[in-house]
């Protein structure tokens, strides 16, 4: 089985949020793009937060969104063997230099975790932190069991690091 490997974060100095994934799935790994498989509902979800349509953009134009309005992105897994997309399926993982990241984010004000494994690697490397630590439901098709309101309105929670 190969080793499948995280993109390189997106953040600029004014980030507020950091939005945290566990390793991107086969579809986005196939693209080099976060989020790419069209079911996944996180720049719907994202967009619904800062109120702009991010699934109607160019996948650049949509990076340039999420930076304007202080939304950085990465994974808490550098990287791991897994087969298919499914975090259950997550072996041998290396973990991103995530307390690295953060010292370099003078306006960070929270992390985000974009679902529960995100939240658990995350939430132990970060433990020392004074940044919020706001678990997410996952954007992912796979986790079906909460309808998108209820994601949504959970999600709704990064806003107020924003402003």
């Amino acid at each position: 089985m190969t080793r499948k490997s995280s993109f390189a974060p997106v953040v600029a100095p004014e980030t507020r949020v950091l939005v945290l994934g566990s390793l991107p799935g086969e579809r986005s790994l196939a693209e080099g793009r976060y989020y790419a498989h069209p079911q996944n509902r996180f720049w719907r979800l994202v967009g619904d937060v800062i109120g702009q349509d991010l699934e109607a953009l160019a996948y650049a134009a949509r990076l340039q969104s999420l930076l304007h309005a202080g939304i950085g992105l990465w994974d808490t897994v550098a990287s791991a063997t897994r087969k298919g997309s499914l975090d259950a399926a997550i072996r041998e993982a290396e973990h991103n230099p995530l307390a690295d990241l953060v010292a370099t984010l003078p306006e960070l004000r929270a992390v985000a975790f974009n679902g529960a494994t995100s939240a658990r690697i995350g939430r132990a490397l970060l433990a020392d932190s004074p940044l919020a630590l706001l678990p997410l439901p996952s954007s992912s098709p796979a986790y079906a069991a909460m309808p998108y309101a209820g994601k949504l309105r959970l999600w709704r929670a990064i806003g107020e690091f924003l402003v």
